[in-house]
């Protein structure tokens, strides 16, 4: 006896799963605007109202970073996994929006690695996952090598209180690369489910040349939304030299990026990183957590309404097959 669900059955249990995924984006990007805690949407609309962000000179400029911003996203996705298979700039936009949207649920973006692997044949799933991996990590080691430098000049130039945090810090630091050397040593050490040998063992079979082209895309990628930060606190009346504003907002994204945290919150996590940062610098709270807001909303969820339609018209039927 077939115990499998009627095709009709599987097609109108999919739909409501991504009508669920596209509800409960826009139902949370909705609450993230009206109900911060930490800035009112009507003194933030206020805010830049009264700043003049809402000039047409300033909103292309803005949508253009934004939409760079992104681009240089799709294409670094486009060139990874071309190791795989060709695919065109519309596909790796609607995978790569898709999968943002998709992970909007989901601790740390990890719903992104199913929503791009699904995508696939099944016997290319696994390698799809590592260049996800991949694609991350070299984000993620552009954010620690331009942070640590911050870092260091975010010592020398500010008065910082470090006695405890460092300490703190130190300890907690020691602790994670006691567990992570014992765990290598006993081989069970995993990254979203593959051992580090295995990660290491294929991103050296990748090839210098293909990784470093895929570390560029990442460095201009950051180097154009830390530039779209800047110039959204010299809007809102920041006075900041660019090189001391590069000190602080470099210190915060890598600060931000190593706390655990679900994509929704992320505009929560940076804005109270960013304050700590910044407040080294005398700057007023209003105009960091406008421009913390506004980096969310033209980079997160403003990408995550088009990866919408995206995830709305893949036929997930077809690619379980």
């Amino acid at each position: 006896m077939n115990s499998s669900l009627p095709y009709k059955t599987k097609q109108f249990f999919f739909v409501l799963i991504k009508l669920s995924i596209v509800v409960g984006a826009f139902y949370f990007i909705y609450q993230k605007l009206l109900n911060n805690p930490d800035l009112k949407f009507e003194d933030f609309l206020v805010f830049l109202d009264k700043n003049k962000l809402f000039s047409t000179k300033n909103i292309i400029i803005l949508l253009v970073l934004s939409v760079f911003n992104w681009f240089l996203e799709v294409t670094k996705w486009r060139f990874l996994i071309s190791k795989i298979k060709r695919i065109t700039f519309l596909e790796a936009t609607e995978q790569s929006l898709g999968a943002l949207t998709a992970s909007i649920f989901t601790p740390n973006r990890i719903g992104e690695y199913g929503a791009k692997a699904i995508h696939f044949a099944k016997t290319h799933r696994k390698k799809v996952l590592l260049l996800t991996l991949i694609s991350n990590m070299l984000q993620m080691s552009v954010t620690v090598i331009f942070g640590s430098i911050g870092l260091f000049f975010l010592y020398s130039n500010f008065e910082i209180d470090i006695s405890y945090r460092i300490l703190r810090g130190i300890a907690i630091l020691a602790f994670i690369t006691l567990f992570g050397f014992l765990g290598i040593k006993q081989n069970r050490f995993k990254i979203k489910g593959f051992t580090l040998e295995k990660v290491l063992d294929y991103i050296k079979n990748l090839g210098v040349h293909y990784l470093g082209f895929g570390l560029l895309l990442s460095v201009l990628r950051y180097t154009v939304f830390s530039f779209q930060f800047y110039f959204i606190l010299s809007l809102l009346g920041v006075d900041l030299h660019y090189f001391d504003a590069m000190i602080l907002i470099t210190s915060m994204y890598l600060l931000a990026s190593i706390i655990p945290s679900i994509s929704l919150f992320d505009v929560v996590i940076k804005g109270s990183v960013a304050l700590y940062i910044f407040g080294l610098a005398s700057i007023n709270q209003l105009p960091i957590l406008s421009c913390v807001l506004l980096m969310w909303l033209l980079n997160f969820a403003l990408p995550s309404v088009f990866g919408s339609y995206y995830v709305l018209n893949f036929d997930v039927l077809k690619s379980l097959d």
